[in-house]
């Protein structure tokens, strides 16, 4: 290592370092400062410490509870220690008597808790919010999220203009607890780009543009928020969020992740999505299409929701071990998709945070346990492998009549994977550790109590699990799904961890809001385009998202929302705007997936040899150009572009994904055909115009940024056209003009044209472009 090196190394560590302090000054100042509450919740306040620091030795799981104490239970916290009969954890009123409070303050390190060797630590805050707490009697409640909601009244503020409608009176009122403004509206130019991606998940033309900024009607925003609903592209936009909850993919999964015809699903959610179907509607079809009395076929199309998961080709498994896989991959998509539990971690043993046991996990397995199907029902192979029975054919005949928006491009048979269960009943057993051949007690079908008991009147099949699911005595259902829509369009859930409303996750910011909109939705009958148009025609939607210091100070995360919410776009729509920017979007809804452009060798580099996906046969034409949730989804190598922006991989469940910024995506952008060869495209058409090349540019900009460029944006790219007018070679400018397979326009200036890309490049490489402000 020379010198120079070592230099830099040293900087880098100081730097390191002073940022980790800062960080950590920081953090522990905000918790110093924080005020105790008046009155201390055990929901809010206390419960988030025991399930941090107590509740892992602590709590529900039986099996790994130390001294057979339980914090989390009144019954069992209260009553005389298991070691000492004589004294009990926790004395209402006072903790100078509770040996909880005396061995979280006790200076001896033999006897204080949690121990020195767990690496946890109480803070002064929580350790006098304990002390309070005991104080006050110490008062139990069942947990925030197991409670069903009421609908609180609507909060009175100061400010009573700024209001839109219900949500901004529980948003302004913490804002104003908090002694925060909110942001004036965003300009028209980029409250309209907001609007059109999230509900197209595509930029706004120039004519919405111009008709939008021309419209000086008190209602021309809530005009504009009708006509993109009615757009059928916010069928293919909304489904996004289902695709990934649901794991759908192109592909079977394991090792030799055969092709599979699962998309006629997919052509029925967006339909689903589009024609506004209700939610309970939506997810009934989805649980028990098969099971509803004279059942048709989209409705038993509805059901490939449970068959999306992963199903091995691979000969030498034992069967049962993989059909107890799929099994609880459903499980375990209905608690975390649906309920918004973890009820995965309950699979094994009783779950270590939450009131879920073992026994009631596969009570709840018992309801997915009764399907048609084997572990294995055939190796890798051809048409007739790409479903797996249960299975539909859908025939021509289908799509003239029932199923007309299944997007059926050919004669060929068609079949789909869906739901349909044995005659008899299959028993369902506990399976000791979780293990497939290791049968426990036999358990009849259940749902958690802690929850909301099984009601006796439902039938013990997956019917009379979506009836319980959507028994509006059912404190999760609608809470979960109004999160996750609000995630949708702010970012991030009223519950930050949208698919862990249990013990260990994040609290809600805005509870009052969460279970005021949640009852709303029931009362409603569960309408989803309703629900929709209040969030987005809400000021707080509507806010500039320009943060001042003094905010950004007291909200860094922007928890109030006292500004409007700023984040990258999914992978799938920074496609989508490329395309329809530069104007080679293919609008066509539905239909098998499609193979873009992508870097050679990936497929061929990880396939077992056998099957329709160990070769990469890229498309042409019009399937270049579809959509970005057309993409095939293979599952051993997802699409490279898409997974550098985050995009699911479509394994399991997920209601979230991560949000990363790497090189990576700069490289994506700087480098990838689709973006270059748009660049040209446009590029092409702008120089077929008659018009100055600052016009050029400035019309290039507003298709794809969506707002007129300042004079300072203006001149410096003005300024780069010129200079590369100036200085591209002819070789550099045939080079780059024959980027894509799109055809090249006749009779242009190659020079012009290469010179112009470039810009246009610049322009799709900026943040702005691909980023919701």
């Amino acid at each position: 290592m020379n010198f120079k090196t070592r230099i830099t190394c040293i900087v880098l560590l100081v730097w390191c370092a002073l940022v980790f302090k800062s960080c950590n000054n920081s953090s522990s100042t905000q918790v110093t400062d924080e005020k105790i509450p008046d009155q201390v919740s055990y929901n809010f306040d206390i419960r988030p410490i025991l399930s941090d620091k107590c509740l892992a030795c602590h709590g529900p799981d039986a099996n790994k509870r130390e001294a057979g104490l339980r914090l989390d239970d009144p019954e069992a916290a209260f009553k005389a220690l298991q070691e000492n009969p004589k004294a009990h954890a926790i004395v209402a009123g006072k903790p100078e008597l509770s040996e909880a409070y005396l061995r979280i303050t006790t200076t001896d390190t033999a006897l204080k808790m949690p121990p020195p060797n767990s690496n946890l630590k109480l803070t002064q805050r929580e350790v006098t919010l304990i002390e309070k707490w005991i104080k006050q009697g110490a008062k139990y409640e069942k947990h925030w999220a197991f409670v069903a909601p009421k609908k609180p009244a609507v909060p009175e503020v100061d400010d009573e203009d700024w209001p839109k409608n219900e949500i901004d009176h529980f948003i302004l009122e913490k804002q104003e607890q908090k002694g925060l403004e909110p942001n004036e509206e965003a300009d028209k130019e980029r409250l309209l780009k907001r609007l059109s991606l999230d509900l197209t998940g595509l930029p706004p033309t120039l004519k919405m543009m111009d008709e939008f900024l021309a419209d000086k009607s008190e209602n021309a925003y809530e005009k504009m928020v009708d006509q993109l609903l009615k757009n059928p592209a916010y069928g293919e936009k909304m489904a996004i969020h289902w695709l990934d909850l649901a794991r759908y993919a192109d592909s079977h999964g394991y090792q030799d992740d055969g092709y599979r015809t699962q998309w006629p699903w997919r052509d029925w959610v967006i339909h689903a999505f589009n024609k506004n179907m209700h939610y309970n509607d939506f997810v009934t079809w989805q649980m028990a299409g098969d099971l509803l009395p004279n059942s048709s076929k989209e409705q038993l199309l509805a059901t490939g929701f449970n068959r999306n998961h992963k199903i091995t080709e691979e000969g030498g498994v034992i069967p049962e071990e993989y059909r107890i896989m799929y099994v609880t991959d459903r499980n375990d998509l209905f608690g975390k998709g649906l309920l918004g539990v973890t009820l995965e971690c309950a699979h094994c043993h009783d779950h270590k945070y939450d009131p879920l046991s073992q026994k009631e996990y596969y009570q709840m397995f018992a309801f997915f346990n009764n399907v048609s199907e084997v572990g294995i029902e055939s190796v890798i192979g051809g048409p007739e492998t790409y479903a797996k029975k249960p299975l539909m054919e859908i025939s021509d005949e289908d799509v003239k009549s029932i199923l007309t928006f299944v997007n059926k491009p050919d004669t060929n048979r068609l079949i789909v994977s869906v739901m349909g269960d044995l005659d008899s009943t299959r028993k369902t057993h506990i399976l000791k550790r979780g293990v497939y051949d290791a049968l426990g007690d036999e358990v009849e079908p259940g749902t958690p109590s802690s929850i909301l008991p099984f009601d006796k009147k439902y039938p013990k099949n997956r019917l009379g699990l979506s009836q319980w699911l959507f028994d509006k005595r059912n404190p999760l259902t609608s809470r979960v799904y109004v999160n996750i829509l609000w995630q949708e369009f702010f970012g991030k859930g009223i519950v930050k961890t949208s698919g862990d409303f249990g013990m260990q996750g994040e609290l809600p910011s805005h509870p009052a809001l969460l279970d005021w909109l949640a009852v709303d939705f029931m009362e409603h009958n569960w309408d989803i385009k309703r629900l929709v148009k209040q969030m987005v025609t809400s000021a707080t939607y509507r806010q500039s998202a320009v943060v001042s210091k003094e905010k950004l100070a007291v909200d860094p995360d922007n928890i109030l929302l006292a500004r409007g919410s700023r984040y990258r776009i999914h992978a799938e729509f920074i496609k989508d705007l490329v395309l329809a920017s530069s104007g080679l979007l293919n609008k066509t809804i539905g239909g098998p997936s499609v193979k873009p452009y992508q870097p050679a060798g990936l497929w061929e580099g990880a396939t077992s040899g056998r099957g329709l996906l160990s070769v990469y046969n890229q498309d042409h034409g019009a399937s270049l150009y579809r959509r970005g949730m057309y993409t095939l989804i293979k599952r051993t190598v997802p699409p490279p572009t898409m997974a550098i922006f985050d995009a699911s991989n479509r394994d399991l469940c997920e209601v979230k994904r991560l949000k990363t910024n790497t090189p990576l995506q700069a490289l994506v952008m700087m480098n990838d055909p689709a973006v270059l060869e748009a660049s040209r495209v446009l590029s092409a058409k702008l120089l077929q115009e008659k018009t100055e090349s600052k016009d050029k540019i400035i019309k290039a900009f507003r298709l794809i940024v969506c707002r007129t460029p300042s004079e300072k944006e203006l001149s410096v790219l003005t300024a780069y056209y010129d200079k590369e007018l100036k200085s591209i070679s002819p070789a550099a400018a045939n080079k780059m003009v024959a980027i894509g397979e799109y055809p090249l326009t006749r009779n242009v200036d190659k020079k012009a044209l290469a010179s112009l890309m470039r810009v246009i490049s610049t322009i799709y490489n900026l943040e702005e472009t691909i980023t919701k402000s």
